[in-house]
């Protein structure tokens, strides 16, 4: 496993440490310290990926987040893939599983290249949009080549092994990157006695002072980055993030910071000392008094012919994978630049002792010291002139270099090839400004540094740049401007800055830089070898000037026609010259062009950092009944209702559900049923203003109903729609108790605490969601009164104790509420005890209830009751689309109520006064032994032609036992005036069932079991 690349000595990797790892299904090895790119280079590995459009090769390019090709999958195992991951952001950790995200039969050797070859020319922007629009026939076939063939790696499908946390942080400075300008700027804030949080996304704190060959204090700028992080690490009130990416900057300086806790170690976390597996990932959400943003910036590549092939890379990346990571990605250097700050990758190239075979500068006359001492090292420069195209396929085998007219456009001069196997580039440096602009902050065009600045803060972001965002890139400068700013962002934030002394750095003459956002070539953009401008989205010159002549000026509508920008990429690379050949095509400046919009997330976070510990049952909590001990024991099966775990049946042994059902059903109908009802919403109401409050959430009146009465009730939304129904009894003069559908309960809540405090904040009423608080039993069926009167001191006469009424008294020797009330149409008692006696007075009833036919059901056997009475459910038999009329239940609408109610101008509105609206009624099955799938939609006449002209849909359907036959609820169009008509069900598999359209309620029709 030879290093091939691997310098023999120098970096800051730890070479007693070999790493063994695999990519592609190839074993490499690197050492502690790698990242997982410069091992890859080490390595000699030349195509780590293949282009999203053209499936052309690709190489990595940076060595930072702006990395846009070495994408990769990461993982051994389902369980801990990971997709879209940087390989310049991977630590390298023995047992790394990588691999291309794209490439068949290879990343080698891809088939989808020879459409990339062959189709090049034919597949310009918009090539998608305008090719496989006709026929319409084949668009699902197209559909799944284009997704196969698209795409950045693939989500696993097994859980997550890993956990992830979330944590909430205050402090007075955060001080977003730990390069020159952060690290002044920390050490400026923590030394006034401020509270300082420091992020940086890379494994070490350092930026460019890591790898720079500059010095400080004559001393190599890395020995004073280990004294600033001992001096800082030593204060309690500053707080260290390595690994960790300010990803959001959001309203009142409210920021989330993603960090990878424990990404380097392995690819599942490892246990902890005391056997707990430890977070991977971990997001801060920090409220900071002010926020320093040192980020630095981007070099910009240059955009020449072929400039993708594997070996075209940044001259900045070069150099850090030389100083840092002690890493050659080549042996014979070609660089083309604009800027004096390049040629330190020359310098670099030529300490380790490696060819450089020559530097196309495209200025005329650069006299920097840096370039000054690479002529005294014998570099051959060529002034005015650039790479204008790579030469070689899967790696760099030469560059041709031509004289230039910058300003003009155009090449000036026949040029020659030079062979080498690495072109390093560099267009200037593009300040990373996208935090400045999260909360719509425009950033501001510098022409003295052909780049744009943060703009503003505007009073909305509380921040000071600092450093190389600022437009401040010599050395020096950069530690005065980072300190400056921490000093006052800690003055601002109300501490004392006080004053501290900085390293010295050597001063260096540098010239301007010339812009330069194309190179030129001897043939017409359109006609040249592709330029590329985006490299992740295959974005290229020719694509945009394109997209400008076919009339799109906006560079928002740029951006979407090229995809300039999309993805992960973000615009890190292209963005800055994507924009500028734009305005050139347009005739117009950059700053006139504009920036597209900068979005969270900059860099990618995973979707388990997102969640945090808001996964299963913490994100959708189950909860249980006092009861669910009882039912456990008795063999319930469960269903899922709005989080509650409700008993959905109690099968006996060889009984399947519709068995139990019916069995459950008859002994309601027949003797008595016990229900566990206890997840009901329950709202205490209290307040003088609670009957007015009422009055005028509900459709009915409410005014005068007295104390110890209920009243069932509609509520509506301001369209007029059904929103939730339920009964409500009145406990005293100012005191309430309703009852919510079990799903609904939350957002009824919700729903009234937002009227009374938007819209009534004068009415006196107070609300308490009292769910858990209280168990409900149901006793439903001929024989629940004599049942109850087994265990209770109430008197249970009709005459005493009427339909709709309520009693306080005890059951089973424990105080409690009984309600007279009926979602069965049966004879039907709701006792409401504390949730901690429930128990008691349920085994109780189960023993009593022995000498009556005393038998359990569940939520199933509910919904058959329910239905052949006709009662509805909110959210099965309406969605939201439904009005009271709509459901045939004008009779609770108070149309004379004085006050409009919510919902009483939407029922009115033209379109729910349509005859021809869907309207509530029940349906017979033609043959009584068919039922009808519930959502299966219905229509008048089942020979006419697909599509067919839909009239309806089955919202609930049911075998009833007591009928002897199939029923259901259905909306139909004009239902209630169709009774007796026929529709049909057309069912999937070709069959239609037929049924006839009648009254909803199908069981005691005058409802006298229920008042008996």
């Amino acid at each position: 496993m030879s290093q091939v690349n691997r310098l023999p000595g120098g970096g800051r990797i730890d070479r007693s440490q070999p790493l063994t790892f695999t990519f592609n299904g190839q074993t490499y090895q690197g050492y502690a310290g790698d990242t997982l790119a410069a091992a890859l280079l080490a390595n000699g590995v030349d195509v780590v990926g293949r282009s999203f459009k053209y499936s052309r090769p690709r190489g990595i390019v940076a060595a930072g987040a702006e990395e846009p090709n070495a994408v990769l999958q990461l993982g051994s195992c389902e369980a801990a893939q990971v997709p879209n991951v940087r390989a310049t952001q991977q630590a390298l950790f023995n047992g790394l599983v990588a691999r291309s995200t794209n490439g068949w039969p290879s990343v080698d050797t891809d088939l989808m290249a020879l459409v990339g070859k062959v189709g090049g020319k034919l597949m310009p922007p918009g090539f998608y949009y305008k090719t496989f629009m006709y026929p319409q026939s084949l668009w699902l076939t197209y559909e799944k080549y284009i997704r196969k063939a698209a795409g950045l790696g693939r989500a696993p499908t097994e859980r997550d092994p890993d956990i992830y946390d979330h944590v909430n942080r205050h402090c007075d400075v955060l001080v977003v990157g730990a390069g020159p300008a952060g690290l002044a700027a920390a050490l400026a804030a923590a030394r006034s006695g401020a509270r300082v949080i420091l992020a940086d996304e890379q494994e070490e704190f350092g930026g460019s002072l890591l790898d720079t060959r500059e010095t400080l204090d004559g001393q190599p700028a890395a020995e004073w980055v280990a004294k600033a992080l001992a001096e800082l690490e030593k204060m309690p009130e500053v707080t260290l993030l390595p690994r960790a990416t300010v990803n959001g900057y959001h309203d009142h300086n409210f920021l989330t910071i993603h960090q990878r806790l424990t990404d380097h170690l392995g690819e599942v976390a490892p246990l902890g000392a005391n056997g707990v597996r430890q977070a991977r990932q971990r997001i801060h959400r920090v409220r900071a008094k002010r926020v320093v943003l040192a980020t630095g910036a981007h070099e910009r590549p240059l955009v020449y012919a072929n400039n993708d092939v594997p070996g075209n890379m940044l001259a900045g990346a070069v150099s850090t994978y030389l100083r840092r990571y002690a890493v050659a990605p080549g042996r014979r250097l070609v660089l083309s630049t604009n800027n004096d700050y390049a040629y330190r990758v020359v310098l670099d190239w030529l300490d380790a002792g490696l060819e450089v075979a020559a530097v196309a500068d495209a200025r005329s006359n650069p006299q920097g010291d840096w370039v000054n001492e690479a002529r005294r090292r014998g570099v051959r420069i060529l002034t005015g002139s650039a790479v204008v195209e790579c030469l070689g396929s899967k790696r760099v085998s030469g560059a041709r270099i031509c004289a230039i007219d910058a300003q003009a456009g155009k090449v000036v001069g026949t040029g020659e090839r030079i062979d080498c196997d690495l072109i390093a580039s560099s267009g200037g440096y593009s300040p990373v400004v996208h935090l400045a602009s999260h909360l719509g902050g425009r950033p501001q065009w510098r022409e003295d540094i052909l780049a744009f600045v943060p703009g503003p803060g505007n009073g909305v972001q509380l921040r000071i740049d600092a450093g190389a965002v600022n437009g401040v890139f010599s050395l020096g400068e950069v530690l005065t401007d980072g300190y400056r700013a921490g000093a006052q962002a800690a003055e601002e934030a109300g501490f004392k800055a006080v004053d501290g002394s900085l390293p010295k750095a050597e001063a260096r003459r540098e010239e301007a830089t010339v812009a330069l956002f194309l190179v030129p070539h001897d043939k017409p953009t359109s006609r040249a070898p592709k330029q590329f401008v985006d490299l992740q989205n295959d974005v290229t010159a020719a694509g945009i000037e394109l997209a400008v002549r076919e009339g799109f000026e906006s560079v928002e509508h740029v951006k979407r026609y090229t995809a300039l920008g999309f993805g992960t990429d973000q615009g890190k690379l292209g963005n800055i010259n994507g924009l500028a050949i734009a305005a050139r095509a347009l005739g117009i400046s950059i700053p006139q062009m504009g920036t597209t919009m900068f979005r969270p997330n900059y860099t990618p976070v995973t979707f388990g950092a997102v969640t945090g510990r808001h996964c299963g049952h913490l994100f959708e909590p189950k909860r249980y009944t006092a009861l669910h001990r009882w039912h456990l024991e008795n063999g319930a099966e469960f269903e899922d209702v709005g989080q509650w775990k409700r008993p959905w049946y109690f099968p006996k042994p060889g009984e399947d559900m519709h068995a139990a059902v019916a069995r459950e059903c008859l002994a309601v109908r027949n003797a008595v049923g016990i229900l566990d009802a206890s997840t009901l919403g329950k709202i205490d109401i209290q307040g003088p203003d609670a009957r007015e409050f009422l009055n005028r959430v509900y459709t009915n009146a409410w005014t005068k109903l007295d104390v110890g009465k209920a009243r069932y009730g509609l509520m509506c939304k301001e369209d007029g729609m059904v929103f939730d129904d339920g009964v409500t009894a009145c406990l005293g003069d100012n005191h309430f108790l309703m009852t919510t559908t079990t799903g609904g309960a939350a957002r009824v809540l919700e729903w009234l605490e937002l009227y009374h405090q938007t819209e009534w904040p004068e009415l006196k009423v107070y609300f308490t969601s009292v769910t858990d608080h209280w168990a409900t039993m149901t006793l439903s069926g001929p024989n629940s009164r004599k049942l109850l009167a087994e265990v209770t001191d109430i008197d249970l006469s009709n005459e005493a104790f009427p339909f709709m009424s309520w009693k306080e008294g005890l059951v089973g020797g424990v105080p409690a509420r009984v309600f007279r009330i009926s979602f069965t149409g049966e004879l039907s008692y709701e006792i409401n005890v504390q949730a901690d006696y429930a128990m008691g007075v349920w085994e109780q009833l189960i023993e009593a209830g022995q000498r009556y036919g005393l038998t359990p059901y569940g939520t199933e056997t509910m919904h058959v009751l329910r239905a052949e009475k006709g009662f509805i459910i909110v959210g099965q038999d309406t969605d939201g689309s439904v009005t009271p009329d709509d459901l045939n239940m004008g009779w609770c609408v108070g149309r004379n109520k004085p006050f409009s109610w919510i919902g009483r101008r939407g029922m009115n509105r033209a379109d729910c006064l349509r005859e021809d609206r869907k309207q509530l009624v029940g349906l017979k099955p033609v043959n009584p032994n068919q039922v009808l799938p519930e959502g299966t939609q219905l229509v008048f006449d089942p020979r006419q032609s697909i599509p067919m002209q839909m009239v309806g849909h089955v919202t609930s359907s049911y075998r009833s036992a007591a009928l002897g036959c199939s029923i259901a609820l259905a909306l139909v169009k004009g239902g209630l005036k169709r009774m007796g008509e026929r529709v049909f069900a057309p069912l999937a598999d070709g069959s239609v069932i037929e049924a006839e359209i009648c009254s909803s309620v199908f069981y005691d029709p005058k409802g006298e079991r229920q008042n008996v």
